[in-house]
């Protein structure tokens, strides 16, 4: 990691307070003697709305990530994009992560992967994005800016907040040892 300053700056590819609340999270849990500014931004993601492979949401985290550290000229850039992933004959819910800093050092993680149930898997196929099945479901609104697919199937157990959190922290490891990477 970089020399420490008074406060370091993290910019969010995203205004979804889920997303922001979780870099945060994630950034004080690795660097905690660190103060942080983080700040989310709207930048494109350069991918369909519904990501249906681990590829398609890398790429849009990386593209999230360097948008965002652009626009807000920060220390670090985040970038968070959640995907669909078919394996064997099931689909998974899987977020990825990807984290650059001003030296063009990159980061990538992901949070656990959940089986997505078939007859949502139907809808997804029909057209809708897993966080628009979710809120049909389970008769809610917007829930992917609250507790999201991997809350309501957990009974909050695991939240989208805290999952998200621990995938940043996974993409931070590049950071928190940097001496075991080499460009």
């Amino acid at each position: 990691m970089q020399e420490m300053h008074p406060v370091m700056r993290v910019a969010v590819g995203s205004h979804n307070p889920v997303k922001v609340e979780a870099v945060r999270q994630a950034f004080e849990r690795v660097w905690p003697e660190q103060a942080w500014e983080v700040q989310g931004v709207e930048v494109p993601s350069g991918v369909s709305n519904q990501p249906m492979s681990d590829e398609e949401s890398i790429r849009g985290a990386r593209n999230r990530a360097n948008g965002a550290i652009s626009a807000l000229d920060a220390d670090y850039g985040v970038g968070l994009e959640g995907g669909m992933q078919h394996t064997g004959d099931q689909w998974l819910d899987c977020g990825w992560i990807a984290v650059i800093d001003r030296q063009e050092r990159r980061g990538l993680g992901s949070t656990i992967k959940m089986v997505v149930p078939e007859r949502m898997v139907k809808m997804i196929h029909e057209g809708l994005e897993l966080g628009e099945v979710i809120d049909i479901v389970f008769e809610r609104q917007n829930s992917k800016q609250a507790e999201g697919h991997f809350g309501l199937m957990t009974r909050n157990a695991l939240t989208r907040t805290s999952g998200y959190a621990d995938g940043v922290v996974a993409a931070l490891a590049r950071f928190a040892q940097p001496h075991l990477f080499t460009e």
